[in-house]
């Protein structure tokens, strides 16, 4: 039985991509740089802001320079737009209620910066009481690297076999492999079934109430 379910966030729990692509848009904008649509951000995110800053920008102008400075437009926009077209997957509020009625403990791990995730999570979930709530900090790997579930599973004080690692892409399908904890992949999020396929998903479930129902395997 697994007793610890840890989610990816964005793409996942949430439907973030508009106000991510808005706020991207906005830096590039703001910097002279021709903007992108919003659905093409699908496939810009999931390693993290800086790395979707660079994705969004053309070759030449990927110089650490510029890079930060969009990266402080972006995070000025986002901190205060975070929540304007956010909004939870359909079956996402009543999962996670239901796993902790079943006392199953609940975990975030997200790429994106930890103040923005400590928002979006308070403002969303504000009755889901998470074991651990992780974001990006500095100095420490984003994913794949495993670091951010070894977080979380020091706090939980849970073996890796208790767990289930959820996310839609990838980089999510990576990051449970190298901890070493069993991965599902959601295909309502930003990447493909077949990305989850490739990426040697475990399990791999159309909606959210199938997670409650992997939890007794």
């Amino acid at each position: 039985m697994k007793r610890l379910v840890i989610f990816d966030l964005d793409g996942t729990l949430l439907n973030t991509i508009e106000d991510l692509g808005h706020a991207a848009n906005y830096a590039l904008e703001h910097n002279g740089f021709a903007t992108h649509t919003i659905a093409s951000y699908r496939y810009f995110v999931g390693n993290g802001v800086r790395r979707l800053i660079e994705r969004t920008l053309p070759e030449e102008a990927r110089d650490t320079a510029t890079i930060e400075k969009l990266l402080r437009d972006f995070k000025d926009y986002y901190n205060e737009h975070n929540t304007d077209f956010t909004k939870p997957y359909d079956g996402i509020p009543e999962l996670l209620e239901l796993l902790r009625d079943m006392g199953i403990k609940i975990a975030v791990a997200s790429n994106k910066y930890q103040q923005a995730v400590d928002r979006i999570i308070g403002h969303y979930f504000p009755t889901i009481d998470f074991v651990a709530v992780e974001g990006q900090k500095e100095g420490v790997n984003v994913k794949p690297d495993p670091s951010i579930v070894f977080s979380i599973l020091s706090k939980a004080k849970l073996p890796k076999s208790e767990v289930l690692y959820v996310g839609d892409s990838a980089v999510d399908m990576e990051t449970a492999r190298r901890a070493c904890v069993d991965s599902v992949g959601v295909t309502w999020g930003f990447r493909s079934q077949k990305e989850l396929v490739e990426s040697n998903a475990l399990h791999i479930v159309n909606m959210p109430n199938e997670i409650a129902d992997l939890i007794n395997q």
